[in-house]
């Protein structure tokens, strides 16, 4: 499967840390990141493969189970890398935090993706 970089960087934000379901969030980290995916988080955690960033996004996901990731902004894409900027909340809520993801693509999936916090628009 090789997916554009802005579609892995969607999928990331809503099959991923968007998905309160574990065996399709499984599902989308298996389909999207390659096998020695790294993921950096900004609070200093360095999360290496798959099943490493499967519990720490299950994790936040359980921590705040009806917040929704919505991009603020369209997908970026240079050469093998891409952004997006977001921002998560509770439906119909003013957003509680905002944030910015960096990936680094190889063979159509995510190799390296590094999470910024950001300021709230």
């Amino acid at each position: 499967m090789h997916d554009s970089i802005s579609t892995l960087l969607t999928r990331n934000l809503h099959d991923v840390f968007g998905e309160n379901d574990p065996a399709r969030r499984r599902a989308a980290i298996n389909e999207i990141f390659t096998d020695d995916v790294v993921f950096y988080d900004p609070n200093g955690g360095v999360y290496h493969g798959r099943d490493e960033i499967d519990r720490f996004a299950g994790a936040i996901k359980a921590t705040h189970a009806d917040f929704q990731y919505q991009p603020i902004a369209e997908p970026e894409e240079l050469g093998n890398a891409g952004r997006v900027r977001w921002v998560s909340g509770r439906a119909g809520e003013a957003p509680a935090y905002a944030g910015t993801d960096f990936v680094i693509a190889r063979d159509g999936r995510i190799a390296a993706i590094y999470l910024f916090f950001d300021k709230l628009p």
